[in-house]
């Protein structure tokens, strides 16, 4: 009764709200990259990263302005078979909030945000932070212990299912400009903070990792490397029969372009694989007039980050 009476008072608060977004659809698998959710989650401003609930019925995504000058956690939630619209997460909204990441029972959140320490207002970097779920809402966050956020930045969260916690930063321990680190979660204690090795990481700059929820699976973002397509590309790698990681491996170009590529993400449930791009559709020819620029300047290919999707399987990961 108590489930019953929640979900009529829910339905009742987002009515008003409820469009046009019945039109995501996350059991659909491309064989082929695309857009993802277009003129909704991809749109003309700037998109960066994507989380999906385990149930498949809340969706999180960081959403920027143009300049990325502010960066909000915007979620979308479905009620029975239709998608409310965007929302800003009631916690953001003041500070810069990115990199959602869901627990793997979908009871907690992680993200990064700048926002202030322990009332310290001086202090600009980013930290790594958790929500709990609260019925249909989420509560205020708290920062994870000094063992993970220090004085540099620590970004994107990804946590397995026996929460052991990946997430990028640049310290002194690190391998080089910036890298992938990992805090084992043991007996509700975060460990210190080691690197992966030089088969993840290297001298350049190794970003935003995924790890799946067995941690046998890593994609992540690497700008400077050799075979590299451009602006950055996504890399994974599997472990052996030791457990070791093996050498990390260019995804190719289903995935990568020219442009940033990054902010990796994969829906286990549903089998999709996840990703953010700058890329844009370049206009060679001349502009007559000045409708055209504002077209292309407005439209959802004008070089903002969007969210696109592939079939998992369609990846060369095995």
């Amino acid at each position: 009764m108590k489930d019953t009476f929640l979900t009529t008072l829910l339905l009742v608060v987002l009515s008003s709200e409820l469009s046009g977004s019945d039109r995501i659809d996350l059991d659909h698998s491309p064989s082929e990259t695309e857009i993802f959710a277009e003129g909704i989650i991809s749109t003309d401003l700037y998109e960066r990263d994507i989380a999906i609930s385990p149930k498949g019925d809340e969706i999180i995504f960081t959403l920027c302005d143009y300049k990325r000058s502010k960066m909000c956690l915007v979620r979308i939630v479905k009620i029975g078979d239709v998608w409310s619209n965007r929302e800003i997460l009631d916690f953001s909204g003041q500070y810069d909030d990115i990199e959602p990441c869901f627990s793997a029972d979908g009871i907690k959140l992680y993200f990064a945000s700048n926002r202030p320490m322990d009332s310290d207002t001086a202090r600009t970097d980013f930290n790594i932070w958790v929500s709990k779920r609260s019925d249909f809402s989420w509560s205020e966050p708290e920062p994870l212990p000094s063992a993970v956020n220090t004085e540099h930045d620590e970004f994107y969260p990804s946590v397995s299912r026996y929460g052991n916690l990946y997430f990028t930063s640049s310290r002194e321990n690190g391998v080089g400009s910036e890298d992938i680190f990992v805090s084992n979660y043991v007996d509700g204690i975060y460990s210190d903070p080691e690197p992966l090795d030089t088969s993840i990481n290297t001298p350049i700059y190794e970003f935003n990792a995924f790890i799946s929820p067995d941690e046998d699976l890593i994609i992540f973002s690497s700008f400077g490397r050799d075979d590299g397509f451009g602006g950055g590309d996504l890399y994974y790698s599997t472990k052996d029969e030791t457990g070791n990681w093996i050498p990390s491996q260019n995804m190719g170009d289903l995935v990568n372009s020219e442009y940033l590529d990054y902010c990796p993400f994969v829906d286990v449930h549903r089998k999709n694989f996840y990703f953010t791009s700058e890329r844009f559709l370049p206009i060679n020819e001349k502009l007559e007039n000045v409708n055209q620029l504002e077209a292309f300047s407005n439209g959802i290919l004008n070089g903002m980050g969007n969210i696109y999707r592939v079939r998992f399987n369609e990846t060369q990961i095995r």
